[in-house]
């Protein structure tokens, strides 16, 4: 492939994307493009889309499972100053998109501003966190979003304020578009209570979910009126395996990588969970990870 002279050697082939996933499984990505640099995200989305390259984009890789086989396509993993820029604006945050959760939730903290205490504990970068509207206890981060910047799939510009955006559970509009940046509306607090808040958050997330081995959080989405690992619980699979992979005994929406866990693995164990839960109790689970192949 010939590559734009600016992007020629920028563009690494054949990189193993099982080290920047948080399941630690997942073949090799032809194309790779870490990039800090807008103008440079524009050409190569630009030039993908007139070859007819499939583009992934990644943040943390804390909600994927890259298939075995590797990804016939490019790679984007957003880095550098200008995508992990943050700062204050009276109650609002400006954010970039490759800014991690943890970090932006300490830096409101420290600022005095409440209203993303629930998301303690989940990984990820802000961009994934928009296009799932991550949340938990409740809450969702779409609630917080007062506009955000983002290229389509062209690499054309677009402001997106808050009439323009579509946020519903473990969903949203922004989805279909790179995100470069945001705005999230907060209020006024004490630093201490917020930090209080953050600790018993972070403290029932421990009690209540597996984080001591490799995996992407849950596996499925919570179906309307349940909960899906309650769901996959009442079905006898906390602990079955496949391979290198097994369903959690603390948390059955969990499945975990104990060591040499494949791709395959994961989605055989997966298969299983959603024929027994549609079998038992006639629900239909969706997957909340995102799976590239």
């Amino acid at each position: 492939m010939l590559w734009p002279k600016s992007l020629n050697k920028k563009i690494k082939t054949n990189v193993r994307l099982s080290g920047l996933m948080s399941f630690k499984v997942g073949g090799a990505a032809k194309f790779f493009l870490e990039t800090g640099n807008i103008e440079e995200l524009q050409e190569a989305l630009g030039f993908a889309r007139r070859e007819g390259i499939a583009v992934f984009i990644l943040g943390a890789g804390s909600n994927i499972l890259a298939g075995d086989s590797g990804l016939d396509g490019l790679v984007i993993k957003l880095s550098g100053e200008f995508f992990k820029r943050i700062y204050k604006e009276g109650d609002c945050l400006g954010v970039g998109g490759a800014v991690k959760i943890n970090q932006i939730i300490l830096y409101a903290k420290n600022n005095g501003l409440s209203g993303l205490e629930f998301l303690t504990g989940i990984p990820g970068t802000l961009g994934g966190a928009l296009a799932g509207n991550a949340g938990a206890w409740g809450k969702s981060i779409g609630e917080r979003v007062k506009e955000a910047a983002v290229l389509d799939y062209r690499g054309r510009p677009k402001l997106l304020n808050a009439n323009k955006l579509k946020f519903s559970y473990r969903k949203s509009n922004l989805n279909k578009y790179v995100i470069i940046s945001c705005k999230l509306k907060l209020r006024k607090d004490d630093k201490s209570a917020i930090g209080l808040r953050m600790r018993e958050y972070l403290l029932q997330r421990k009690k209540t979910q597996s984080n001591n081995l490799p995996s992407a959080g849950c596996i499925f989405k919570n179906p309307r009126g349940s909960a899906a690992g309650k769901l996959i619980d009442a079905c006898g699979l906390k602990g079955r395996s496949k391979g290198g992979a097994a369903i959690s005994k603390v948390h059955a929406n969990f499945i975990l990588n104990k060591g040499g866990a494949s791709s395959k693995d994961i989605l055989s164990l997966m298969d299983l969970m959603r024929k027994k839960v549609s079998k038992k109790f006639k629900v239909n689970l969706e997957p909340e990870i995102k799976i590239w192949r």
